[in-house]
């Protein structure tokens, strides 16, 4: 086997078969679900769960903590989950919050979205709501995301993140102007974990007894208050405290000051979703208010800190394919391919029984399998029969699916997501910036000019600009300025 340190000629599987389409994954139809026979994706994001042990590759750095769901508006007309059947009904919750890019020894004050990921103990099984403290994301499509967590993770050969590979990547891939704009923010660097919002960021569909079809977003609303770190305020905290965040949090419940959200849901039927002038499953956008105003569903507290750190936080598993009666998936790219490589991530990292341990079985319902041994089993079943169908009274099908099927049409491919008549990588970008005040601009400027300029290349440097100028004429252009005068 010959070395090379630089690598050319087309792109290939782990077998050597040449790749048509490294850029989108393949769909039932345009805008369908994505197709398991894509194996150079399912290879991607398989090969991507298994490059490193023990820790999560990303959302390593975390903290948690115990709470209730309480449901607050009748919400029975969109969705049969029967943990939001009635108001006042109350929900066990377990919330794990994380930093995206560093390891498990890394600062808690860092300029990188936070994973705000939320296990339901329902009576019909965990329900895993898996977002961020951002409702937008850098991609659109899963098969991108080995690529983009590559780029933000050390390179290969200097063992640092580098600015070359951010903004490579970041340049060549448009459509991350929206969350790069969010990151490099006020918002980019909360105070705390209890200072900032939470967001499902993905699109889900809710669907009702009389099986009618929504697609929803949902928001956690801090009521803490909004509380950001500034650049320079995020590096003296990370230099006096790492464990800022963690501390924070653990030492509010202690003293009983429970932190608190208001959950929010913006709610589409699905008859709009077609003609809407955004793709509403694309994952780089948001649904703005005035189209889809958010209504309140319930309030979220923490109210109990873990008691083992690495056997309820470490090895807590979250999966957006633990879904219940009355919610499931869109066509949303990134959350389909997030629906196979969660639980894979799991089964390699904790073990096949992950859902065995205390953290993560049901703590309201019971769970049924046929599912026997392996690493962790706690032989649950004893000697009870191990297939279906039987006949000696094991849990059989209920013949009713979780959620509603989705139409799909075309042929098979790696179709691109349909583009809808306000759909570009830009305009939200650029409404983000407009909306900002001055010294928000100003401090946005000044914290993408000091990254971009650490960039080796002047056309790596000048394409990430050119992103942003597409976005708006003068947010590009004050950009050029600021960071010509940081490189001299």
């Amino acid at each position: 086997m010959t070395v090379q340190d630089n690598i050319t000629g087309p792109l290939t599987t782990e077998s050597g078969a040449p790749v048509a389409d490294n850029q989108n994954s393949e769909t039932a139809g345009v805008g369908g679900p994505v197709l398991i026979q894509d194996q150079h994706l399912i290879e991607k994001l398989a090969h991507f769960n298994r490059e490193r042990i023990p820790e999560r590759i990303v959302h390593a750095r975390g903290a948690g903590a115990y709470g209730t769901f309480t449901v607050t508006a009748d919400v029975s007309k969109y969705t049969r989950a029967s943990f939001l059947s009635e108001v006042g009904k109350q929900t066990e919750t377990f919330l794990r919050f994380s930093t995206v890019a560093g390891n498990l020894g890394s600062a808690d004050a860092v300029r990188d979205p936070r994973g705000f990921a939320l296990k339901f103990y329902t009576e019909d099984g965990n329900y895993d709501l898996v977002g961020n403290n951002t409702p937008v994301f850098f991609i659109k499509d899963a098969i991108k995301f080995p690529d983009f967590i590559h780029t933000q993770k050390r390179d290969p050969y200097t063992g640092s993140q580098e600015a070359d590979n951010v903004w490579d990547f970041w340049g060549l891939s448009p459509e991350s102007t929206h969350q790069v704009t969010w990151l490099f923010g006020d918002r980019g660097i909360p105070a705390s974990y209890r200072h900032m919002n939470g967001y499902g960021s993905h699109t889900y569909q809710w669907n009702n007894a009389a099986g009618e079809v929504f697609w929803v977003k949902y928001h956690f609303k801090t009521d803490q208050g909004i509380k950001s770190l500034t650049t320079a305020e995020a590096a003296e905290t990370s230099g006096l405290d790492p464990d800022s965040h963690q501390r924070d949090l653990r030492e509010a419940i202690e003293r009983g000051d429970f932190p608190t959200w208001t959950v929010q849901v913006q709610i589409m039927p699905a008859a709009d979703a077609a003609n809407y002038r955004f793709n509403p499953f694309d994952l780089t956008k948001v649904w703005p208010h005035e189209d889809y105003p958010p209504i309140e569903i319930g309030k979220l507290e923490l109210n109990r800190n873990p008691r083992n750190i690495f056997a309820e936080v470490e090895q807590s598993i979250f999966s957006p394919a633990h879904f219940v009666p009355g919610i499931g998936p869109s066509p949303d790219k990134m959350l389909q391919g997030r629906l196979f490589a969660y639980g894979d991530a799991h089964r390699y990292r904790v073990g096949i029984n992950a859902d065995h341990l205390p953290v993560n079985r049901p703590h309201a319902a019971e769970a049924r399998t046929y599912g026997r041994d392996g690493f962790l089993y706690d032989g649950r079943h004893a000697g009870a029969k191990n297939y279906e169908p039987n006949s000696f009274g094991g849990p059989a099908e209920t013949g009713r699916p979780l959620w509603q099927p989705s139409p799909v049409s075309g042929r098979t491919g790696d179709h691109e997501a349909p583009s809808h008549a306000e759909d570009d990588d830009f305009v939200q970008a650029g409404n983000l910036y407009r909306l900002m005040s001055d010294d928000e601009k100003a401090r946005l400027i000044e914290n993408l000019a000091q990254f971009i300029a650490k960039v080796s290349r002047d056309d790596i440097a000048q394409r990430a600009i050119e992103n942003f100028r597409k976005a708006d004429a003068d947010y590009g252009k004050r950009l050029e300025a600021a960071v010509q005068a940081l490189r001299g």
